[in-house]
């Protein structure tokens, strides 16, 4: 089995035996536990003794020494002035020299001598599958992405790529429409156009204008001959279908959606030169080369600049659906002149779409905390866009949503989601700790791979532990990892290689500001909680951040982060795969990524995950207090209370239940035909979500 598939499972604790039953099986699940703290549940006879090697490059194979070799301990002996001149030479030596033949070290610090490790650290489970059975695992991972409206992170499109083009399959269905973009664009292949309609032909246009060219604008075009055969080609498939549909309601609709990038639209139809071959074809060249209007969103704008809201509202669900309405709830709410007025544009939504219910119960859950000030995010090519609202821009700024009616709003879709979702499944067991882990909404900018959760998820550090973060790389001289503490009033703490000389404490100790050549450099950041709060009283939540000093993209280069629990009085060496939590790969468009946080009041960590699009050297300038609002996503819903909806019945045995929703159940404990969930499997989440 090809290693993206391999690496892929085993972000979801599998892993593939390809020889059989193993003579040595016991002496390599003796390893196993030993080396890296993995219990195998499942699958023990297939142990084979290749897989020590394996897991040892996931969680970390010959990882970087930091700049300081007695981290952390040495370190808190060091005055500022020492610390400060030790980095000075450091710099000195590589960058003035241009010396990265090593890893440079502190010239300062004694001798320390480690200790074996002796801590305590959290046992992972796994299971063993043969081949034959791995691949039934990636085939229904394959179809659930298929079943999901959401667009697909990096890994697990690469992933589905892959198998499509190992295993020659082809979906049935496809939900989203940016899978069935990307797929057509990048495999050439004509069987994903039975999955878009007209309106999407310029999103195609996007697609291969970003992906083969780096051009952004659509409006401005190069394409090959290639590209302009593929596009027109489609073109003549879709309006070949038109002949044969029946329904001119449908075809009028998908015509006046494209009348919204009319410009676009007659751009293209000139580069590509299109002459059409049908009637349908010559009348929309036609319409998009005349001086006529007839968009769905032009009739929309027309009733709400005559105060007809719930005109407004009506014209977007007959013409887009129930979901463009949700979409533009607050501009259309903002508008109504009164209380009835809202009642009645609430009264005519209805949809199915899951996902956008939750999406916006999150989005009004996080508007009751009332901030002055918006911050705006989405994604696109895989990266996340935050734009934080001007003081100049609030003042112009017509969409203003009460307390009050944001409280109306969340009630609204609170129960329009119990509505859609009552009684989807039969009989559920859940975890009670599911309810710490969020939903995987929107990963499409998040990265994948071992100890990966959904962003917002809450995992308890105990009091006796510390966190320790980590990032090493390869090929690039300088990968830096930071560290911001954020306080209520959105003030903040930096902790990076430009502040830790005179910051460096029992409370939180940093390895140094590491730079290298192509073997590689590390960084590490230790907090002790309890000693931060008290240190730092006004900090309520600590945000790290990774960046490429080096001003290299993430994927022009090996990068590699995550995090530890250790214990408080640590041994042992620095990185310990034992203690390893998460270790996954940044390999994103971008250098600027923000990793997870720590919520200091409750003593949780909190997934991020998040890669930004952003090609800022360092992490200094970048908006972080946004981020506070994923802090408080598993109050507004979780995957217990997700899955406590679709519930026909919750019962207290797993092997009772139609579903399990678990991390400690495993196949081999439920009854054949129960679904096992666990939190990690987004796919089954986002397809139950479709």
């Amino acid at each position: 089995m090809e290693k993206i598939f391999k690496d892929y499972l085993f972000a979801k604790h599998i892993l593939v035996s390809e020889k059989g039953e193993d003579a040595n099986a016991f002496e390599t699940l003796f390893a196993i536990a030993n080396m890296f703290n993995i219990r195998i549940k499942q699958g023990q006879a297939l142990a084979e003794r290749e897989m020590i090697e394996y897991i040892s490059s996931m969680v970390g194979k010959d990882v970087p020494e930091p700049f300081y070799k007695g981290f952390p301990e040495s370190v808190k002996k060091l005055s500022a002035d020492e610390l400060i001149f030790d980095q000075l030479v450091h710099y000195t030596v590589t960058y003035g020299f241009g010396n990265f033949s090593e890893a440079g070290h502190s010239l300062m610090e004694e001798q320390f001598e480690r200790t074996a490790f002796k801590e305590n650290a959290d046992i992972k489970d796994c299971i063993i599958l043969s081949v034959k059975d791995a691949e039934e695992v990636l085939k229904s991972a394959v179809n659930d992405m298929f079943l999901s409206t959401r667009p697909l992170n990096p890994s697990q499109y690469d992933m589905l790529s892959a198998y499509i083009a190992n295993y020659g399959y082809r979906p049935d269905k496809c939900a989203s429409k940016n899978l069935a973009i990307r797929l057509l664009a990048e495999k050439r292949d004509v069987y994903y156009v039975r999955f878009l309609t007209l309106s999407d032909v310029t999103k195609l246009v996007e697609e291969i204008n970003y992906r083969f060219y780096q051009n952004t604008n659509v409006k401005k075009l190069n394409l090959k001959n290639q590209d302009r055969k593929l596009i027109i080609n489609v073109l003549d498939m879709i309006f070949a279908g038109y002949e044969e549909d029946t329904d001119t309601t449908r075809q009028y609709q998908q015509v006046r959606n494209c009348f919204e990038r009319k410009a676009v639209w007659s751009g293209l139809l000139h580069h590509i030169h299109y002459k059409p071959k049908n009637d349908n074809g010559a009348e929309f060249v036609k319409l998009m080369r005349g001086d006529g209007n007839f968009s769905i969103y032009s009739a929309f704008e027309k009733a709400m600049k005559l105060g007809l809201t719930g005109d407004a509202a009506d014209i977007l669900k007959e013409g887009k659906g129930s979901g463009a309405v949700l979409r533009n709830l607050d501009y259309i709410i903002s508008r109504c002149p009164d209380e009835e007025s809202v009642k009645k544009v609430l009264e005519s939504i209805s949809t199915e779409n899951v996902m956008i219910l939750i999406q916006l119960l999150i989005k009004y859950s996080a508007a009751l905390r009332s901030k002055t000030l918006r911050t705006f995010t989405f994604t696109k090519y895989e990266k996340l866009k935050v734009h934080p609202e001007t003081k100049e821009e609030s003042a112009r700024r017509k969409t203003f949503l009460s307390k009050a009616v944001s409280d109306m709003l969340k009630g609204f879709i609170g129960k329009e989601l119990e509505k859609v979702l009552k009684n989807r499944l039969g009989k559920v067991y859940i975890d009670e700790n599911m309810k710490n882990y969020a939903l995987p909404v929107q990963e499409t900018a998040s990265s994948g791979g071992f100890g990966v959760l959904a962003k917002g998820t809450r995992l308890h550090i105990d009091a006796f532990k510390k966190l320790r973060a980590f990032t090493y790389w390869e090929k690039v001289d300088d990968i830096d990892l930071s560290c911001f503490g954020l306080t209520d009033d959105g003030k903040r703490i930096e902790f990076s290689w430009r502040t830790m000389a005179g910051q460096q404490s029992d409370a939180i100790t940093y390895s140094g500001d590491q730079t290298s050549g192509f073997k590689g450099g590390s960084e590490y950041f230790d907090i002790k909680l309890e000693s931060f709060k008290k240190k730092y009283p006004d900090v309520k939540y600590v945000v790290f951040c990774n960046n490429v000093f080096s001003r290299l993209r993430f994927c022009d280069c090996f990068c590699k982060a995550g995090y530890m629990l250790r214990d408080i009085e640590g041994s042992g060496q620095i990185f310990e795969p034992k203690s390893i939590a998460s270790s996954y790969i940044i390999n994103s468009d971008s250098t600027f990524a923000y990793l997870f946080g720590i919520d200091l009041e409750k003593n949780d960590f909190i997934w991020l995950n998040m890669n930004k699009d952003s090609y800022a050297p360092v992490a200094g300038e970048s908006e972080l207090t946004f981020l506070v609002d994923y802090f408080f996503v598993t109050d507004v819903i979780n995957v217990k209370s997700f899955f406590e909806m679709m519930a026909s019945e919750i019962v207290s045995d797993p092997t009772q239940a139609d579903v399990v929703v678990s991390d400690t159940v495993n196949e081999s404990e439920i009854p054949k035909g129960c679904r096992l969930i666990h939190s990690y499997d987004f796919e089954k989440m986002t397809a139950l979500m479709g």
